[in-house]
Parts: structure tokens; sequence; C-alpha cells
């Protein structure tokens, strides 16, 4: 809004955030100085800072503050819902009735005689602050023009002879509404129009003004969006220092993850090499910092998400720990596709497209693999079921013998056993997605999800790689070449 425009416009409406919400929970890590990881550089023999309660918080705001930019910068359907508690929960009930008990109070006290506008004068004062809140700045007509009519020292005068219009003050805050608000609510707007109880009007147009301001900071994230993608990097390295300036434990998982990493390169290392006197000072040195970090990376794709994640990673936990369990539920379909092709390929060999029929069949069943509550033997049954029912429909539509019981009995008990530990048609698709840069014949009905995945993974590592870049450095540098670091330490200042 600015003066020079007309009132009445509907270009002075906010432009409305369409995007979903994004279902992803924050991460439920905060940074401590009570982490059990020890620390690697050569300080650690040096008493632990103690953190003040200040320090600490100044962290935990800092953290909050960098997951809530990255997830509005790199999740487009990043937004904010209104959410309100469910009717038969706990928390639901005692609302209600808190709010019906203050309703049916102001209904009460304006139904006496002559009525007491109090608690609707203080009713107005809240809206007023909340339409003054909407304005951008600049817009100094409508402003004083708010704050004229919901002058709440007039009001409490006029109440006192009697003579406050409030049905007219309640149309003034509809129509200011209107010029306010987001075009999807419109409706809601048509709706307060058409109410005549005053108490449940005002009721109503609190719950409206509650959605108008989830439009508002749902318009400014749109608006920041661009800005953040475009500063992303250097507002989250610079909020990370931050984090460890004042919580110097917040590298701590960071440097065991990446320590994991090098003691499974050393693990690779040849006889001849880990035989020799002085092997692992020699073995560091000729293992690659690039290797060790990206190794790291592809342990994420079979993280245990009941741990914690290293505190680099947190901002990005969700995302990736979908990505693991995408991948798993690739996995599950390649083998269900190579099991049967194994069994019954000569039998399906001229059915077009059978490997995304069975693809078709599986998906459906295997999602929310992720949930606790979720049974993969189950879902696996349901799978041999409807692949032997699939498979017989093919043979009876060609006037073929259909499978025998022992044969649909094989199919749906190998199909049952990928489940299992050290399963072999498992393992080999482990195989050839960690070693094979081009996918195998027998998995192509899965090329397509798989590029997906590695290309949304690839962004991810990419991106955490120019954010975090200096501090993997710092610590690589101290856990592979210690005597070389410490002379660093000396020299430099502690800073990222």
């Amino acid at each position: 809004l600015n003066d020079d425009q007309n009132s009445d416009s509907d270009s002075s409406r906010l432009s409305e955030s369409t995007a979903s919400s994004s279902d992803s929970e924050y991460s439920r890590q905060s940074f401590n100085s009570d982490s059990s990881s020890k620390p690697s550089s050569p300080a650690s023999a040096s008493p632990p800072k103690v953190i003040t309660f200040d320090e600490l918080m100044a962290a935990a705001k800092n953290l909050t503050d960098l997951t809530l930019a990255h997830e509005i910068a790199v999740n487009a359907n990043f937004c904010i819902k209104h959410e309100d508690f469910p009717q038969n929960s706990f928390a639901g009930t005692v609302k209600q009735i808190v709010h019906k008990a203050f309703w049916d109070h102001l209904e009460s006290e304006l139904n006496e005689d002559p009525p007491e506008y109090e608690h609707a004068i203080k009713l107005f004062e809240e809206i007023k602050e909340i339409l003054l809140s909407f304005l951008t700045p600049g817009a100094n007509r409508i402003q004083n023009q708010i704050c004229e009519v919901l002058d709440t020292d007039l009001i409490r005068q006029q109440a006192e002879h009697n003579a406050v219009d409030i049905h007219g003050l309640a149309n003034y805050i509809i129509n200011t509404m209107g010029k306010l608000c987001a075009p999807i609510r419109d409706n809601d707007i048509k709706q307060l129009k058409a109410t005549d109880n005053i108490v449940e009007l005002l009721r109503q147009i609190f719950r409206v003004l509650d959605l108008m301001k989830v439009d508002m900071a749902n318009y400014t994230i749109q608006n920041l969006r661009p800005y953040l993608q475009r500063n992303l990097v250097d507002y989250e390295r610079t909020k990370f220092q931050e984090i460890l300036e004042e919580t110097p434990s917040a590298l701590d998982l960071t440097t065991e993850w990446i320590k994991e990493s090098i003691e499974d390169e050393l693990s690779s290392v040849s006889d001849e090499s880990s035989s020799s006197p002085g092997a692992d000072s020699s073995s560091k040195r000729i293992i690659s910092p690039t290797l060790v970090l990206n190794n790291g990376y592809l342990k994420l794709l079979q993280w245990d998400y009941h741990k914690t994640i290293p505190e680099t990673l947190i901002t990005d936990e969700v995302r990736l720990q979908e990505l693991r369990e995408k991948l798993n539920q690739l996995k599950i379909i390649a083998c269900v596709c190579l099991i049967t092709n194994n069994m019954v390929g000569a039998a399906i060999v001229d059915v077009p497209d059978f490997a995304d029929q069975l693809k078709r069949i599986s998906i459906p069943l295997l999602e929310g693999m992720n949930k606790k509550t979720f049974d993969l033997k189950e879902a696996l049954n349901a799978i041999g079921v409807q692949i032997c029912s699939k498979v017989n429909r093919s043979l009876a539509e060609r006037g073929l013998p259909t499978l025998s019981e022992e044969m649909q009995s094989n199919l749906m008990g190998q199909i049952a056993h990928i489940v299992e530990d050290n399963n072999p048609v498992s393992s080999l698709i482990g195989y050839f997605q960690k070693c094979m840069p081009a996918m195998p014949g027998g998995l192509s009905v899965i090329q397509t999800e798989m590029e997906f995945v590695g290309s949304q993974y690839a962004s991810i590592v990419n991106f955490n790689k120019q954010v975090y870049g200096p501090f993997y450095a710092n610590i690589l540098r101290k856990l592979l070449f210690p005597e070389a670091a410490m002379g660093k330490e000396e020299t430099e200042t502690p800073t990222n």
C-alpha cells in the first residue's frame, strides 16, 4: 500500500502464496557442551570452556535462524500453515471451553442495559494493532484512517454516553480487511459481511485476521527467498561460525563423522603399506581429503537416523533421510523385478513394459516405509500376491497355462526374503549402486528414479561443501596432518 493507491483497488492486496507446507520436521539436535565426542585438536587437553546459559541460548537462536533461512531458500514449497489443535485433543477441548466462556461473557455484557463495552473496546484496540501490522512503510493515509476510526479513547468516551456504533466499527474493520487481504480470503470477507450477530462477527473477524497473518508471513517468505538464495552460502557460514564461537563443541559430531570416514579409508590400504613401520602416519598422508569427504557423504545414504547427524548437515537432515528411504524403496523394487524376471521371465518376455507394471504394483505398497508402524514383510507378501495375480492374468489372456502353486509359492517366498540380511539379490543391487557408474540393463526400470535421487543428493552435497568447506578443511588438516595443523594453529587466529 502507498498514499498514491486507490484505497478500493485490488492492487493493494497481498499476493497469495500458494505453496504447500513442507511436512518436514526440523532437527531435534541442539548444540551443547556435554558432547561425549572428544575433540581431536592438539588443544583437547585444555580445560573445557564453561558455556553460560545466555551463550547457549544465543547459539540456539543462531541455529533456528540458520535452519529457517536454509529451509526457505532450498525448499520452494516451504510456507507457514495455519493449524489448530485437533478438536478431540485435550488442548483443543480446553481452548474451545475457554474461548466459549470469553465470547459468552462478552455477549452478556453487550446485552446489558446499558451495554458494557469495556471488553469490546479492548478487542477493537487489538484489531487496530493487527491491521496496522499489515501495512508497509509509507502507507500513511490508511494508517491515519485506522487510528482515527479505531481510536479507543474516543470509543470509550462514546461508550460513556451509550453512543457507540459497534456495527459501524465492525463494518469498517471488515472493509479494511477486504482491502488488505489476499484474494484467497474474499469468501471469508463475504461471510463476515453476511453475519448479523455482533459477538459471532467479532469472533469470526479474529479468525480471518489469524489467516491473514499467515498470508502475510508467506508473502514475506516469498519475497525473501530470492535474496536468501543469492546470499545463502555466506549467511549460513557466518551463522555457523557464530554458533561455533558460542559453543566450541558444535563440531564434535562432524569430527567423528569425518574420523570414521578416514578409518574406513585406512582399512582399505594395502597389506604392504599397513605392515611397514610408521604405516599409520604415512597412510594418513596418502589419503585424499576429497575422497574422505565424499565417502562420508555416501555414508549418509545408509545413515541410522535414530542417532544424531553431523552438525553441519542438520539443515538437510530431513531431505537426506527422505533420499535414503527413497533409495531403499527403489532397491526393493529392483529386487522384485529381478526375482520375477529370473523366475517367470520366459512367460512374460513378450509382454510390453511388464517391468514398469511391476513397479506400479510395488510403489503404492511401499509408501510410508519410514514409519515405525510400517510392516515391510507384510508389504512384500502383498506385492508377491499381486505379482502372481498379474502374471497369471497375462498368461491367461494369451491362452497360456498359469503358474503352478509351487511356482507361485516359490516366487512369493523369494520376494518375501528380500527383507532378510545378506539377501543375495539385495546385496547385488547394493553392489551395483556403489560401484557401477552406469545402470545395468536389468535395473533400467528404476533408472529415471535413480537419476532423480542422484540429482537431489548431488545438489545437497555440493551446497554443503560450499558452505562448510572451510570447517571440513580444518578438521581434515587436524586429523590427517596433526603436526602441520599444530604449527598452523600457533600462527593463525581461530577463525574459519
